[in-house]
């Protein structure tokens, strides 16, 4: 093991993994981190932890992620994991998911609860655990470090109400199927991602910041993701994705996403993130103009957080 962590995953890129932009998409970043947690767990001697007939599981309360090179289709992908610090019954996890070259592709800091499989409940983590913790400690590095999200803890105001009130755009909306569900019936942590990955195109209207500038072709992409998880959805449960802008410079534009229950109208998770416009043929990030900056405030939420 290095300093790094252990091995969890292993694997390369598919090309219908891959979105319009030509790289892999979000939501199968967040798949991958999944599967290199189930890959951890065992490390940390809960090798079944992820079964049907789990005692005990690690639920994913929220993520933050920094994606930072491009991955297409082919490309070799590897991932270490460790624990950055561990508490009575939660745990922040660190995973480095890196190109062939070593370079790092994306980085996760997962933090986790310790709970028993089927109700969710959460209870201390045993001392064998935590003796394999303290061999799988690791330090974050700077590029794995939060950049311009914070880690603060939230209490979220999101609601099917307040975001009617905001205005907020419907961007997606559907219900969690059989298969969309892990082994303990709660839909998978990726698809949280996955929805707003989906709902982007609405979001933008087909028309992204910079997009009638130059005449470029313009694509997009995230480079850091907050993802926090308040509740868990079920086989049959609905989601309504809500999401605004926030605001941003010429260069990067901040975006808030409640992902909600059209039932009961209050929130299964909520996401900030950190996106660009960048041009299709030269990989680079576009600079919008004054004019074209003023024009992609202008729909600013005023207030609107996570």
């Amino acid at each position: 093991m290095s300093g790094e962590g252990v091995e969890v995953w292993r694997g390369s890129v598919a090309t219908w993994e891959c979105d319009a932009m030509g790289h892999l998409n979000v939501g199968f970043y967040v798949a991958r981190s999944m599967e290199g947690l189930i890959g951890l767990a065992a490390e940390l001697g809960m090798p079944q932890a992820f079964a049907p007939d789990a005692p005990a599981t690690l639920i994913v309360r929220e993520q933050h992620i920094r994606f930072l090179r491009e991955a297409h289709p082919g490309a070799p992908l590897h991932m270490t994991g460790g624990v950055v610090e561990m508490g009575e019954d939660e745990a922040r996890l660190l995973l480095l998911l890196r190109h062939r070259t070593g370079e790092l592709a994306a980085c996760f800091q997962t933090v986790v609860a310790h709970a028993t499989a089927g109700e969710g409940r959460v209870f201390p983590w045993p001392e064998r655990v935590r003796r394999r913790a303290e061999a799988l400690a690791v330090e974050v590095p700077p590029q794995a470090a939060p950049k311009s999200i914070g880690l603060e803890p939230i209490e979220s105001q999101a609601s099917l109400a307040r975001a009617e009130a905001l205005g907020l755009k419907r961007t997606a909306l559907g219900a969690v199927r059989a298969g969309d569900c892990d082994a303990f019936g709660r839909m998978r942590t990726e698809l949280m991602m996955a929805r707003i990955s989906d709902g982007i195109p609405h979001f933008f209207d087909g028309q992204r910041p910079g997009a009638a500038e130059g005449g470029a072709r313009v694509g997009g992409a995230a480079l850091e993701y907050r993802l926090v998880h308040l509740d868990w959805p079920r086989a049959g449960d609905r989601v309504e994705l809500r999401s605004g802008p926030a605001g941003g410079d010429a260069r990067f534009r901040r975006l808030i996403h409640w992902l909600l229950d059209p039932a009961t109208g209050q929130a299964w998770g909520v996401a900030e993130a950190i996106a660009v416009s960048f041009d299709l043929e030269t990989r680079k990030i576009i600079t919008l103009s004054d004019e074209a900056l003023a024009q992609a405030n202008a729909g600013a939420v005023p207030g609107l957080t996570l």
